[in-house]
């Protein structure tokens, strides 16, 4: 083979590497196909709802509680977030609530100068809540929209502030005549944490 064709052929080849690895560099976050997953600890304070005496009202405490969450992103605008809450401190009479929730998370914006992402998310899950001097409990079917921002401290890490307005539906689960299963409750709340992301 000339040593002219091996050049040829040599540069080709070069420039078809080169032009797949130009491709590679471009190709938008949007579409790209790296799934990560970060997982968190949160810190929450919630207006839970419910006081006593099978009503729903406004409680004349706050619950605090801690809680954890995951997100997993398979592109730009494709992510999940499921997250536990439980909130066990500062009762009212025994009045204590949890919630298991899960749902897509929205991204809305970048800003690298702040490293600051601000998300809106929309998840259903379930609601428990004991009732005052755990004379009962009730399991409910709960819905929340929120959302919050996420601030890059480190190439791993990551600090969240977070804020969530629920609906529970009441399930027929307690004791017949109650009243309190078929009640709708509205808890509302702030969450503040850190993740790590793991890959």
């Amino acid at each position: 083979m000339k040593r002219t064709t091996l050049a040829s052929i040599l540069a080709l080849v070069s420039i078809l590497f080169a032009a797949g690895a130009a491709r590679a560099q471009v190709v938008p976050s949007a579409t790209s196909g790296h799934i990560s997953l970060t997982a968190g600890a949160l810190a929450s304070a919630f207006q839970p709802d419910y006081a006593c005496c099978a009503v729903a009202a406004t409680a004349p405490n706050r619950l605090y509680g801690v809680g954890a969450f995951v997100d997993v992103r398979f592109t730009r605008w494709v992510q999940v977030e499921a997250e536990g809450r439980w909130l066990r401190f500062n009762e009212y009479q025994g009045v204590n609530e949890d919630n298991y929730l899960v749902g897509p998370r929205l991204p809305i914006h970048h800003f690298r100068f702040l490293g600051a992402t601000p998300y809106a998310k929309a998840l259903v899950g379930m609601g428990r809540m004991d009732f005052e001097d755990n004379n009962a409990w009730g399991r409910y079917a709960a819905l929340a929209y929120g959302g919050g921002v996420d601030f890059r401290l480190t190439k791993r890490f990551i600090a969240r502030g977070d804020f969530e307005y629920q609906q529970w539906l009441g399930w027929p689960n307690l004791p017949p005549g109650s009243g309190i299963a078929n009640m709708s409750f509205f808890p509302y709340g702030a969450s503040v944490g850190v993740g790590y992301r793991i890959f």
